[in-house]
């Protein structure tokens, strides 16, 4: 099995065979606009592949204020990734990186996204890097010192170091979750007592984490889990695998019980016309339904988007929607729901210019109908977007990142 970078790699790789052309374009806001959409479609960074880094997989986060947060998996001066902030300000953005990764025990290649912790500061995953270069859990902080200057770099703690077996390694691109009493949940794509990735949980103890492995896939339960958890009201968790199972992954629940977690498969991907290979993470909707996505099979062959509703104890699947026309370009990234249920995500190639979209998928079905909100074009609007699709409550606006030609964007509407 691939490990994360591995499977980014390969998408360049196939994506744009000779390296990139790299545009030198300062920390300042560039637009794109897409006149022929209803929409608005603006880049709000182009990166260098220098101090701002390189290669963002993960999407970003919003804080109160509408400022961005971000990381890009590589880039940074030593090579080794970058968290960055893009603060709003009037009409345009200001580019600000926080941390560059040194690649030892500090972590490196940070692919999934930075989250706020009760704390207010931000944590994240890196897939590499930490005493045994499987990958670390991390924490930045603001100076506690006023900034006067742009650059303001932040403080990086490691929260926790992995080393394998039996603790698990090389988290992927789910988002770390936290619960009401602080713990941190999250996943890693290998380790655990089969070498096949596990679920974990990081309890604060004093100024110490302690770790603990809630559960180890060994295979016929699922394999490889990509994506991060969701918790149910009840506290139950729930992800996804990309394999295992019958062979194309797997949907599974885990549930308290006693000193421990139980694992259930929920769904059993078949790379039929199902779909298979789910990198992507779940969401609920308020009815207690889950929504995700695959990036392989379905009846157009390249992903699909599914429904799980519970029903007496089981959940039943429905097909949303299957992707089509190109190979292996189904969703990456967990998506998303607006108020009135409609789905939001990016693809990582698109029929009209096979650089991807950011698409919307509204009730209507099944299936449901596609629009796409933006197809890149592998140009200065970017291309290859592996990140997740960001709301803004209060405007609206829709955020992510392009992994190739890699920039951060903004889509307005009306």
């Amino acid at each position: 099995m691939a490990t994360a970078r591995q499977l980014r790699n390969l998408i360049f790789n196939l994506s744009f065979g000779s390296a990139l052309t790299v545009l030198a374009i300062a920390f300042l806001l560039v637009v794109v606009a897409t006149p022929a959409q209803a929409q608005t479609f603006n880049v709000l960074h182009t990166f260098t592949g220098g101090q701002d880094g390189e290669y963002p997989t993960a999407g970003v986060t919003l804080d109160k204020a509408g400022n961005l947060y971000g990381t890009a998996d590589e880039g940074g001066g030593t090579g080794n990734g970058t968290v960055y902030k893009l603060t709003h300000k009037g009409s345009g953005w200001t580019f600000n990186p926080l941390y560059a990764f040194a690649g030892g025990s500090d972590g490196a290649y940070p692919g999934a996204r930075v989250i706020f912790g009760p704390n207010g500061t931000l944590y994240g995953p890196t897939s590499g890097g930490g005493t045994s270069s499987q990958g670390t859990v991390f924490n930045l902080r603001p100076s506690l010192t006023v900034c006067k200057t742009t650059l303001c770099p932040w403080t990086e703690t490691v929260v926790y170091r992995f080393a394998g077996n039996p603790d698990g390694a090389y988290p992927g691109y789910g988002d770390l979750l936290f619960d009401r009493a602080g713990n941190i949940y999250g996943t890693t794509l290998e380790g655990g007592n089969s070498n096949v990735g596990t679920v974990y949980e990081l309890t604060p103890s004093g100024s110490a984490w302690t770790e603990s492995v809630l559960y180890s896939f060994s295979g016929n339960d699922g394999s490889y889990p990509e994506s991060g958890l969701v918790p149910d009201n009840a506290g139950n968790l729930y992800g996804t695998t990309y394999g295992g199972g019958l062979g194309g992954g797997t949907v599974y629940e885990l549930t308290p019980s006693g000193s421990g977690w139980t694992e259930k498969v929920l769904y059993n991907f078949r790379t039929g016309t199902d779909g298979g290979a789910p990198i992507a993470g779940l969401i609920f909707d308020p009815s207690g339904n889950l929504y995700g996505a695959t990036t392989d099979g379905g009846p157009g062959g390249a992903g699909t988007v599914f429904k799980l509703t519970p029903s007496g104890g089981s959940w039943t699947y429905s097909l949303l929607y299957s992707f089509a026309a190109l190979s292996q370009c189904g969703p990456w990234a967990t998506l998303v729901m607006d108020g009135a249920g409609n789905l939001y995500g990016t693809t990582l190639c698109a029929p009209e210019h096979g650089f991807g979209s950011v698409f919307e998928l509204t009730p209507s079905g099944p299936p449901w109908t596609y629009t796409s909100l933006h197809d890149f074009t592998g140009g200065t609007d970017g291309g290859r977007p592996i990140s997740n699709v960001v709301i803004d409550p209060v405007s609206g606006n829709l955020y992510g990142t392009t992994s190739g030609f890699a920039v951060v964007w903004e889509i307005t509407f009306p």
